[in-house]
């Protein structure tokens, strides 16, 4: 296979990972979430925690939206660049989080960035290292406490 042709199944590969991501999420479908971290990835959620591996990062994400009664997590603007079995992904996210009758307001909404660095593995491209850089924030933050 040509390189421009293994370039472009690469950077479709990342971006169809980072939208499972969102998926797993919204879905709360836990295992999914699992698919797209490698066994040892490492995520920087800010004040959120930052979980070593994946049963980490899955207790985290979970006992976070777990009990929400919606989420919405958008991505936008993917930048990927391949170097070889090495990858980095760029993308904007718009996460939208409701939790019915919460006293202070039912919403809290997030603007970040998430910027990836990702390995490819026997099963395809993994998450090795998340960082999510947050932009802005508005509504009710009791929305997404944890516990």
């Amino acid at each position: 296979m040509s390189d421009p042709v293994r370039l472009l199944l690469d950077r479709a590969e990342i971006s169809e990972l980072l939208a499972r991501y969102a998926t797993a999420l919204d879905s709360r479908e836990w295992d999914l979430l699992e698919q797209v971290f490698t066994a040892d990835a490492r995520c920087d959620y800010g004040p959120l925690g930052t979980p070593r591996g994946v049963p980490e990062i899955v207790a985290l994400v979970r006992g976070t939206i777990g009990d929400l009664d919606a989420t919405q997590h958008l991505l936008a603007n993917v930048v990927v660049g391949v170097d070889g079995d090495a990858a980095t992904a760029d993308c904007y996210l718009l996460a939208q989080h409701v939790r019915l009758g919460e006293p202070g307001g039912e919403h809290y909404e997030i603007g970040a960035r998430y910027h990836d660095e990702l390995v490819r593995t026997p099963a395809g491209w993994r998450i090795a290292h998340r960082t999510l850089h947050r932009s802005w924030h508005r509504g009710n933050r009791d929305v997404v406490r944890r516990g």
